[in-house]
C-alpha cells in the first residue's frame, strides 16, 4: 500500500473530512480527523431577495468553492421550483471539486482555469471576453479572499458577491482525536485551506506535541494554501501538484517513498 499504516491528520470540517479520509484509508494509511473548521450556512435574507429577483439579469454565475455551490443551491431551490429558473447565465468555477459540485445538479461548467486559483478565474473570464458591463455574481463564504472581486471590478465588469455559507473555528481542547495527536504525533498534517492553516495557528497551544511525540510533516493542497502556511511561519514539506483530495494523497505517496528510497 502506497501509505501503509501513516498517519496522517485529516484537518477538513466534520461535513467535508470524509472524502479525503476515505482516500488516505484506501492508500493503507491511518486518518485522524482533527477538524479545525467548521462549516455552516449562512445567508443574508434580504441578500438572497435581491440576488433572485434579478438572477435573469447575470451573464456569469461563479463558484470559487463546493461549499459555495451546495448552500448556493439550498437558497436557489427556497426561491424557484425549477432549476430552469437560473435563466441563460454561464456558470464558471475555480476548480475540478466545485466544477463537480456544479455537474451534480445536471448542470454545465462554461469555464475552469487550469491553475485552481482565484486569480487564475478571474484571467479566464478576461480572457473569455471582454468584460466591460458585464454582470457577474460571485458566490462565496464569509473568509474568501477578494482578489477575484477586485480583478473583475477592474475589468470594469459589475460584480454582486452573494455570501452564503460561514467558516468557523472549532474548539480543540477537550477533543479527543486533538489529545492523541498531542501524546502521539502524526506522520502528516493535511491543510486544505488557508482557514485550516489559521485555525491551526490560533490553537497552537491546544496542539502542542509532547515530548516523545511524533513530528508530522506537513502537507498543503495547493498554492493558495501554501503561501498562508508559509505567512504564518509553517513550513511547507508537501504540495499537491493537483489541488484534490487524490492530489494529496498522491503528494504524500511520493514524499514518503523518497524518503524511504533515502
Amino acid at each position: 500500500m502506497k501509505l501503509a499504516n501513516k498517519k496522517v491528520v485529516v484537518t477538513r470540517s466534520p461535513q467535508q473530512a470524509g472524502e479525503l479520509s476515505r482516500k488516505l484509508e484506501e492508500a493503507g494509511a491511518v486518518p485522524l480527523e482533527l477538524p479545525l473548521i467548521q462549516i455552516k450556512p449562512y445567508c443574508n435574507a434580504e441578500t438572497a431577495e435581491e440576488v433572485f429577483a434579478e438572477i435573469s439579469q447575470y451573464d456569469w454565475l461563479v463558484f470559487t468553492s463546493a461549499n459555495g455551490v451546495k448552500y448556493y443551491f439550498e437558497q436557489f431551490f427556497k426561491h424557484f421550483e425549477d432549476i430552469r429558473s437560473l435563466g441563460i447565465l454561464r456558470i464558471a468555477v475555480v476548480g475540478k471539486s466545485t466544477a463537480r459540485a456544479v455537474q451534480s445538479n445536471r448542470l454545465k461548467v462554461n469555464l475552469m482555469p487550469e491553475e485552481a486559483t482565484s486569480e487564475a478565474l478571474a484571467d479566464a473570464l478576461c480572457q473569455e471576453q471582454s468584460m466591460d458591463n458585464v454582470k457577474a455574481l460571485i458566490v462565496t463564504g464569509n473568509l474568501n479572499r477578494e482578489v477575484l472581486e477586485q480583478k473583475l471590478n477592474e475589468a470594469c465588469a459589475i460584480v454582486d458577491t452573494f455570501p452564503v455559507y460561514e467558516t468557523l473555528k472549532t474548539d480543540l481542547r477537550n477533543n479527543p482525536a486533538a489529545e492523541s495527536f498531542r501524546q502521539m504525533g502524526a506522520d502528516a498534517v493535511t491543510f486544505t485551506s488557508p482557514s485550516t492553516v489559521k485555525s491551526f495557528l490560533d490553537q497552537a497551544a491546544d496542539l502542542q506535541l509532547e515530548e516523545g511525540a511524533h513530528q508530522p510533516l506537513t502537507c498543503s493542497i495547493g498554492p493558495v494554501t501554501s503561501e498562508a502556511m508559509r505567512k504564518v511561519g509553517l513550513t511547507v514539506d508537501v504540495e499537491a501538484i493537483e489541488p484534490t483530495m487524490d492530489g494529496i494523497v498522491l503528494a504524500l505517496a511520493n514524499k514518503f517513498k523518497n524518503q524511504d528510497n533515502s
